[in-house]
């Protein structure tokens, strides 16, 4: 090529990058795909994409479904922004290992692999966190890093997966653009629980949906479930399975699965809510191209097995979220466990009396009567005894703790650990050996309770597994192994059906649970109830009952 023709290709491309003043056209001309569709970007099998590439919302939410393209649009919105706008961007996943690592390798690294144009923009590549492109910087972080999430600015920030995140530190990483001039952040996840990580933003967005025109009836239409999926069969095993297929809701003509990708060609996004501030996405797996009727019919047949099944299927084939029956307390629950009592020590002067503290702005205090039932056989105590609450109270300070401990003649309290480790260990100094510092732990299984030393001298502490005791603790008011006072608080009844039991399967197919909580919604109480829980073994164990799972420090 002689110079003259390097002088007109320079002035084309010049021109050419000129003219891209939006994601979309930025993507089908530089962004370069793998399988299961290579070659340049193209919105042919995920049409519902390209209004979200070029939307102008300073915030933008997307409640979807898992594979549905969401993260390639936002690694399409960091490279264009950092390419053509010359601008920073963070983008934040739940933790810098594996998350961030993953993404550098697997998602950014290929792009730039597929990309002669993006091999050439950036410089530096090799820091998992900080990817250089001249002037502009892409910053990969985890959300569990506050020092991380306060170090840089950026006008972009890009939140990936905010139900995996640690909620409380959302709110720092949108502090990096306060000071500029034009900022914009994106946030999507497959959802978990209503008001809780992205559905709590979602609900306060615009709650768009895709519709397309019927290739039948012409007029606009969308794939809700189950409206729109006709299921021939009876279960997983049943071979007419394959011929489950999905309908126009309007005018029940069915829809071709081999068409989708051309009859969604004319979809456009629709807002439930006008006006608002926050545009908000969500679409389910029913749209994608690569996901056959039959294959939901099965997912949707498994949903009926197990509460991790029925999460995953609301969650990460509808993008909807789910909450299994028995994994959050209610109205209804709390209502069946109020008793004929009232708050007030115990006047009977037998039974066990325990006690749970949870350390917030105010220390929160949760007082049980135990009385076990000889008519259950089982060696777990906690299992054969009955819960009657005698108070449950907020107060200021640990001294106030003494004289409820004595008022209410306490044989056991189990206090939180943090933040306030310094008083709580003082409190348990006042009434040795009866008295321990709980830590939620790592490692511990089951109901186990390990022990430290307790010889006046070490803090005396106990390590639970949070998710265990939860279970025990907060299933009395699915049971009715719990009676609450007539005058308990509201406070407490809002604490109580804040906590959500997450299920989910791991690596290994075994299903797994922890309890999760809208980020600004209290749950004291629910806290302080499971260390009352906790309390009452500790308490037969002082007593000289025999009491299995107390591992005792050697």
């Amino acid at each position: 090529m002689n110079l003259h023709d390097i002088f007109i290709s320079t002035i084309s491309q010049g021109l050419q990058r000129k003219a891209i003043q939006v994601c979309s056209k930025w993507a089908c001309e530089y962004r370069i795909m793998g399988a299961p569709y290579p070659g340049k970007w193209s919105f042919k099998y995920h049409p519902w994409l390209k209004e979200m590439h070029d939307s102008q919302a300073d915030l933008n939410i997307g409640q979807k479904a898992a594979q549905m393209g969401f993260t390639e649009t936002m690694l399409n919105l960091a490279l264009y922004t950092i390419d053509i706008r010359r601008e920073n961007v963070m983008y934040v996943l739940p933790s810098k290992l594996p998350d961030a690592a993953d993404f550098s390798s697997s998602r950014f690294d290929v792009a730039l692999e597929l990309s002669d144009h993006l091999d050439s923009l950036f410089t530096e590549t090799k820091n998992i966190g900080h990817k250089r492109a001249g002037s502009a910087n892409l910053y990969i972080r985890g959300s569990k890093s506050r020092a991380g999430l306060k170090s840089v600015p950026a006008p972009l920030l890009i939140f990936d997966e905010v139900d995996e995140m640690t909620q409380k530190n959302i709110p720092l990483a949108f502090e990096r653009s306060s000071g500029q001039p034009i900022k914009k952040a994106w946030m999507l996840s497959t959802p978990t629980s209503d008001d809780i990580g992205i559905n709590e933003y979602y609900k306060n967005s615009t709650q768009e949906f895709f519709t397309f025109k019927c290739p039948y009836c012409q007029r606009f239409t969308r794939l809700d479930f189950p409206d729109c999926l006709v299921i021939i069969g009876e279960d997983i095993l049943d071979p007419r399975l394959k011929e489950t297929h999905i309908i126009c809701t309007l005018c029940k003509h069915k829809l071709h699965h081999r068409d989708k990708h051309e009859f969604l060609q004319s979809g456009v996004w629709i807002p439930t809510f006008k006006g608002r501030e926050s545009r908000g996405f969500g679409i389910s797996q029913l749209y994608s191209s690569t996901i056959a009727p039959y294959e939901f019919a099965i997912s949707y047949f498994k949903s009926k097995l197990s509460p991790a099944d029925e999460q995953e299927f609301y969650n990460s084939k509808l993008g909807l979220t789910c909450t299994p029956e028995g994994s959050r307390i209610t109205d209804t629950h709390i209502q069946e466990s109020i008793g004929t009592h009232k708050m007030g020590p115990n006047t009977s002067g037998d039974n066990i009396i325990t006690m749970g503290a949870d350390i917030g702005k105010k220390i929160h205090v949760w007082l049980d009567r135990w009385i076990i039932d000889s008519s259950i056989q089982s060696v777990d105590l906690n299992v054969r005894a009955f819960a009657e609450t005698l108070g449950i109270f907020s107060v200021d300070q640990f001294e106030d703790l003494d004289e409820l401990f004595e008022h209410f003649k306490c044989h056991f309290a189990v206090v939180d650990a943090n933040p306030e480790r310094r008083k709580a260990f003082e409190f348990a100094m006042r009434h040795p050996g009866r008295v321990r510092l709980c830590f939620y732990a790592r490692g511990v299984h089951g109901k186990q309770i390990n022990l430290s030393k307790d010889t006046g001298e070490n803090e005396p502490t106990v390590s639970v597994e949070r998710t265990s005791w939860l279970d025990l603790s907060l299933g009395r008011f699915f049971n009715k192994k719990i009676a609450l006072p007539q005058d308990t608080p509201t406070e407490c009844k809002d604490h109580l059906k804040a906590m959500v039991r997450r299920y989910k399967r791991d690596a290994e197919g075994n299903v797994t649970s922890t309890y999760v909580k809208n980020v600004n919604a209290p749950d004291h109480y629910a806290h302080s109830r499971n260390y009352s829980e906790i309390a009452f073994p500790l308490a037969l164990d002082g007593l000289g009952y025999q009491v299995q799972n107390i591992v005792k420090a050697p």
